[in-house]
């Protein structure tokens, strides 16, 4: 029975129709696709370039305006590059000038204070034959002042040392003393210039045959309150002051 069915399955009218393709090779089915995907790109292509340019998007002129931007940010790079350079010039440039403006107006203030100094000695020398008669000691301090200077508790002693006309054939050497007698918290005390320092000590060293110009500044606490400043100066080998002059504080 089941061979019966088998057969008339195969052979009736109700069988499967068969169907007979012919076989084509890969190569040719390629042969012919591959045109026509060649196609159709250049279509899409075409299509989308058309749309752009329906748009008001012109690919040419979009290059040619991109080219010109590449060189204009070209240019503008080396103009800016050449400006820099031309900057740094002028800040060095009015780095230098400013330097040179700092040091004339230091040099003007030094020959204002050489002037004030030199006017003060025309005085003083104007006046010195008429003080040298007076004057019986070898050694005089003429002129001493004590003054403040521009600093809270920073001052300068300023003096005229002079030797007699009978001692004018040697040269004076020695040295100088500043003793400060001033008030700090109610109480008095007394400071001495200069101090142990080596340094401070060769800067009140005296060498002089006529005459020295003395402009010594010197410093205290800022709470201290000055009275007065005696000047004792010492010729090398003794131990005794040669001469002895106070001053109080202008």
């Amino acid at each position: 029975m089941r061979l019966k069915r088998h057969i008339e399955r195969r052979f009736s009218i109700s069988a499967q129709r068969l169907a007979v393709k012919p076989h084509i090779p890969w190569y040719i089915r390629w042969a012919i696709a591959i045109p026509l995907i060649a196609v159709l790109s250049s279509l899409v292509w075409w299509a989308y370039d058309s749309g752009l340019e329906l748009a008001g998007f012109h690919r040419g002129e979009a290059a040619r305006e991109l080219s010109d931007l590449h060189e204009k940010v070209s240019m503008l790079q080396d103009e800016n590059a050449k400006l820099s350079s031309r900057a740094a010039s002028f800040e060095r440039q009015a780095q230098m000038e400013h330097a040179a403006n700092e040091e004339i107006v230091n040099q003007i203030k030094n020959l204002s204070e050489e002037n004030v100094r030199l006017k003060d000695n025309l005085s003083f020398f104007q006046t010195l034959p008429l003080t040298q008669t007076d004057v019986e000691s070898d050694l005089s301090i003429l002129k001493l002042k004590v003054e403040h200077d521009s600093l809270p508790g920073e001052y300068f002693c300023r003096m005229i040392l002079v030797q007699s006309v009978k001692q004018r054939n040697k040269a004076f050497q020695g040295n100088m003393q500043l003793i400060v007698n001033a008030v700090q918290n109610g109480k008095k005390v007394v400071i001495q210039f200069p101090s142990a320092n080596a340094e401070e000590q060769s800067a009140y060293q005296l060498n002089f045959k006529y005459y020295q110009v003395i402009d010594r500044g010197f410093k205290v606490s800022p709470d201290i309150s000055i009275q007065n400043v005696q000047v004792r100066v010492y010729e090398r080998g003794t131990k005794e002051p040669k001469v002895i002059e106070s001053a109080s504080l202008i």
